[in-house]
């Protein structure tokens, strides 16, 4: 096989991982299931006529009804349309984040992989003593340093998720650089820029989007925790972490402000996991 044709073998398996990707059920499930809070949080304006942000003293902790389906929080406001609205910034929180870190930590992983060396050194030093402090923890301490707001909060989780990204790229990156269209490239003399992104980035990029799909589902806890503890999104702008941070405060007069949003998270965050899971078996290696 020419240097050419197995370089490009990964677009001709798409088709056979897209055809594995439909016929899984619970891949297929957590699809749908991201798409109708993505298409819930772009039509929020549509979905309902309430104002998010608007307070009635005459409607304060009404259960759910006919007038308010998932009932009102503590200042009067729908719960249905916070949820929607909310819906926006703990989605974008997940995406955005996971794009810093994609943006930061594949071309230091890519980099790292590629050029061994003092190069390798460096950059897998400072990624292990990253790696060794939780998750959770160095995104709340960024997001403490840099304030809070849901802009800082993003930062924050995109930084901290960024040592994944780079470990991965570095791994994926040391088995693709020993491959023989890699060898075949170099003896041509392509320059090494060419070689890592017509050749090499193009292999490892699936592990990534997988990795990237399980991860906006980590953000998304993230941010939820970030906001509870008033680190990320600020009242009166609608946030699934907000509202449960407020609703900690009613459990037993108002279930309903905790029971929704809580339901909310656990149901986006199961989508991404099973739509990561699903993508992870389509675009397995072994199976092409």
């Amino acid at each position: 096989m020419s240097v050419q044709a197995e370089a490009i073998a990964p677009r001709r398996r798409l088709g056979r991982a897209a055809t594995k990707f439909l016929a899984n059920r619970s891949a297929v499930f957590g699809g749908v299931l991201v798409s109708v809070f993505v298409l819930m949080a772009l039509l929020a304006p549509v979905l309902t006529s309430y104002d998010p942000f608007a307070t009635s003293f005459t409607s304060i902790r009404k259960p759910p009804s006919a007038d308010f389906w998932l009932g009102t929080d503590e200042l009067g406001r729908d719960i249905y349309t916070r949820m929607l609205y909310g819906a926006r910034a703990s989605l974008m929180a997940g995406v955005v984040s996971v794009a810093i870190a994609v943006a930061v930590g594949v071309p230091f992983g890519l980099l790292a992989g590629f050029y061994g060396g003092w190069v390798d050194a460096s950059v897998s030093r400072v990624t292990e003593a990253l790696l060794a402090i939780p998750f959770l923890i160095l995104a709340i301490a960024l997001a403490a340093f840099l304030g809070p707001s849901l802009t800082n909060a993003m930062i924050a989780i995109g930084l901290s998720a960024t040592p994944i990204f780079i470990r991965l790229t570095r791994g994926q990156t040391l088995a693709v650089k020993t491959e023989d269209y890699v060898e075949g490239a170099r003896a041509i003399g392509l320059p090494n820029v060419l070689i890592i992104t017509r050749y090499i980035f193009p292999n490892v990029l699936p592990p990534i989007v997988v990795q990237a799909t399980i991860t906006i589902a980590t953000a998304i806890i993230a941010e939820a925790s970030l906001s509870f503890l008033g680190l990320g999104q600020q009242p009166p702008n609608p946030s699934w972490g907000s509202m449960l941070n407020t609703a900690k405060n009613f459990m037993t007069q108002a279930p309903w402000m905790s029971i929704f949003p809580g339901g909310a998270i656990f149901m986006v965050v199961l989508g991404f996991n099973l739509l990561g899971d699903g993508l992870r078996d389509a675009l397995d290696p072994r199976d092409h």
